[in-house]
């Protein structure tokens, strides 16, 4: 445990001061087209994620890389921590994130965010959110890029029921003739929520097959909810963790 200390601390200090690096840097790109912006946040995300694999010793295996769409897609994923924001973004050259309003506000952060071409929602709202994202996706998938959800709307631990959303059906509708690509996952045990501790154990992701367009709203969210959970639980036992004890949730791979 004194090790798994001194790696999280290790990280968090190299962490946040690549951040902060890096989001000065990012200005320059206030001036610069979109695309480089898009740039800068995919060089950024690669740095972090080598900086938990390098000092923390996570190890990181993605599968299914061939089923990657390289078209305009609605990506949804299965969402336990920070790391996964990171992670596909390496994946998907232009994404756009629907994401919540506050994060907006975030000195430098927030800024690039909007430069980026990230849609912002008010969660508050219901109907005011799900307009807002429905024109900002549509607009975004005109310009060829890759819309980023995670249909739970926050991170769930390892093992938790999932609660996904049926918003993400409506988004699916509305863009028509645009396929979905799901994401299954496990990194909550290796970068937990709600927790500074990192442990060096496996993250593994993978990318399903494709849902199809034209698919009724009903039909792709069970079937996209199906894909995730089915291959996400999967993932977790191949790792380790164990339903029947919180003890056993936190064991090494």
């Amino acid at each position: 445990m004194a090790l798994i200390i001194l790696r999280s601390a290790l990280f968090q200090i190299a962490y946040y001061a690549h951040c902060t690096i890096w989001f000065i840097m990012a200005i320059v790109g206030w001036v610069l087209p979109q695309q480089a912006m898009l740039t800068f946040a995919r060089w950024w995300s690669a740095g972090g994620l080598f900086l938990h694999e390098v000092i923390v010793g996570s190890r990181v295996e993605i599968r299914g890389e061939e089923n990657v769409i390289r078209g305009p897609a609605l990506v949804a994923a299965k969402h336990q921590s920070a790391w996964e924001t990171m992670a596909i973004v390496l994946f998907f050259p232009k994404p756009t994130y629907i994401l919540k309003r506050e994060l907006i506000w975030l000195p430098l952060f927030g800024w690039h965010l909007l430069k980026a071409g990230q849609v912002p929602i008010n969660r508050g709202d219901r109907q005011k959110a799900l307009n807002s994202m429905t024109e900002g996706v549509r607009r975004a998938t005109r310009q060829g890029r890759h819309i980023l959800i995670f249909p739970e709307g926050t991170r769930r631990k390892v093992g938790a029921p999932p609660s996904y959303r049926y918003g993400v059906a409506r988004i699916y509708e509305s863009l028509g003739d645009v396929p979905c690509q799901p994401v299954a996952l496990v990194s909550g045990l290796a970068w937990p929520r709600n927790t500074l501790l990192h442990y060096p154990r496996r993250i593994i992701m993978e990318f399903p097959p494709p849902i199809p367009a034209g698919l009724s709203g009903e039909t792709f969210f069970a079937r996209m909810k199906e894909s995730i959970e089915d291959i996400s639980g999967r993932l977790a036992a191949e790792v380790g963790y164990r339903a029947e004890s919180s003890r056993s949730s936190q064991s090494s791979a």
